[in-house]
């Protein structure tokens, strides 16, 4: 591809990171976490969707979901629940696992991060340390938040649990691994946003490695970034949203008919070729809005509408509210 698509949907989706816990394991240990959408507010207020994520910084463990065979995890490894998944984590997959509430997550919203959890026979310390040379296992555990609307094809693209193993990885992800074990566990100024920066590079390198693995008949957004036809239209569209794109032209730049470029897409990516640039072209537009001091009136050309009442009313019929409201909101 001529241009990073999938770094065009990072960034216009605010993937935003914080690490809230340390945990220090030993003996028989098994925790539940609730799901995400309960606990949105007391670890990334404003965030429209949170995925939680582990880092095994020493040890082994498990981890499940409801309805999935457990993934075993190692030292080195990371493994994210992309949908906001209740999960469990444990030392063994048979043991009954303690509820980490959301009111506990709540009432400990403003202490500082992160906080250290000793988990062992059951029994959970909030706040307790455990040296390291007791500590079975060792987690940094975290949680990752982004916008879905207007438009976020990734996050549906993605599984409930992703696991990525550290014998998989390449060099500069075990050294990220390594440094944020360090930062973790020496508590030195400024490492919470060098904690938080790790998470949101981890998150990236989740996708790209995810992306990597599919099989070669998988369908999704991401998929669809690696076929040569849907993915050379999805660089198009990000590369150039204001242009006056119809079915035709794309199918014309990626070399297929009409009909076969618009069912092709549509397998892959979900939506039409034409659905699909008018949700781009507001995502595009949504960032402008945030970060730009331009007019309505200028943004909607920029991202491809004749007028500002035309981009108004696409605008509000995507997000719920038209731009100017939906800028001051922000």
């Amino acid at each position: 591809m001529s241009r990073d698509t999938l770094s065009d949907l990072l960034r216009s989706v605010r993937v935003r990171g914080a690490v809230f816990y340390y945990v220090n394991c030993r003996d028989d240990w098994s925790a539940e976490a609730p799901p995400a959408s309960e606990i949105t507010e007391a670890v990334l207020p404003g965030c429209e969707h949170v995925m939680e994520y582990h880092m095994i910084t020493k040890g082994t463990g498990w981890a499940a979901v409801s309805g999935l065979p457990p993934v075993h995890l190692a030292a080195g490894d990371v493994v994210m629940f992309p949908q906001g998944d209740s999960h469990v984590l444990s030392s063994a997959p048979e043991l009954k696992p303690l509820r980490r509430s959301a009111e506990w997550m709540f009432a400990t919203r403003d202490a500082p991060k992160p906080i250290p959890i000793a988990l062992h026979h059951g029994v959970v310390e909030p706040g307790a340390t455990m040296p390291v040379e007791e500590a079975s296992t060792i987690a940094v555990c975290g949680f990752l938040g982004c916008d879905l609307r207007p438009f976020n094809p990734l996050v549906n693209a993605l599984p409930r649990i992703l696991h990525l193993p550290a014998n998989r990885a390449s060099a500069w992800v075990s050294r990220v691994m390594d440094q944020a074990a360090t930062e973790s566990a020496d508590r030195q100024p400024g490492g919470d946003a060098v904690l938080e920066r790790l998470a949101e590079v981890m998150f990236v390198d989740a996708a790209r490695r995810y992306l990597d693995s599919l099989p070669a008949d998988a369908t999704g957004w991401l998929a669809g970034l690696r076929d040569r036809y849907v993915g050379k239209a999805l660089t198009l569209i990000h590369a150039e949203p204001a242009r006056d794109w119809s079915v035709d032209a794309l199918a014309h730049e990626v070399g297929l008919s009409r009909s076969a470029l618009h069912d092709r897409f549509s397998r892959f990516v979900g939506h039409a070729p034409m659905q699909y640039l008018a949700s781009w072209r507001i995502q595009v537009g949504t960032r402008l809005l945030r970060e730009s001091n331009r007019s309505v009136a200028t943004i909607a050309l920029e991202v491809g509408y004749d007028s500002e009442a035309a981009f108004s009313r696409a605008f509000k019929r995507l997000v719920g509210t038209p731009p100017a409201a939906w800028r001051r909101a922000q």
